[in-house]
């Protein structure tokens, strides 16, 4: 069984961070081909939760980031499974987690392709398709 962890940066170790830093660029700057500042400074915020899943061997296989907004909600963000790990339900842990303990309303920009599971989870959208680094994406939202 995976374990899943949900920790502030501050109480990352070096070795840690840099490994969920490779799951993200594997599968954002790689994988998808964005070439996005991955680094944007929000990862060492003190209300900025590093929630991911380990494999057997502890190395992460599916991760999220959640980041305190300036209007008290709270932004999902990150989501991603390495390519050999997907399609067992870790990111749907990962977001059920943080519904049941994140306090308040929390948002997204979901991949257009992923509307349709975040609804399932209970998210409802809240604006237009939009593009970022050339992928579709919808505003979403849940909570008060």
């Amino acid at each position: 069984m995976s374990d899943l962890h949900d920790r502030r940066f501050a109480d990352l170790d070096v070795g840690l961070f840099h490994d969920l830093l490779r799951l993200r660029v594997d599968v954002f700057v790689v994988e998808q081909a964005c070439a996005y500042p991955e680094l944007d400074g929000r990862d060492v915020e003190p209300g900025t939760r590093h929630v991911w899943i380990g494999g057997s061997n502890g190395d992460p296989v599916a991760y999220l980031r959640v980041l305190a907004e300036a209007d008290g909600s709270h932004r999902i963000g990150r989501v991603a499974t390495r390519t050999d790990r997907r399609g067992g339900g870790l990111a749907g842990r990962l977001v059920d987690h943080v519904v049941a303990s994140t306090p308040g309303r929390l948002v997204l920009d979901a991949q257009s392709q992923l509307e349709d599971w975040y609804l399932a989870k209970g998210f409802v959208r809240t604006g237009d398709e939009f593009t970022e680094d050339g992928i579709p994406h919808v505003p979403m939202a849940w909570g008060d």
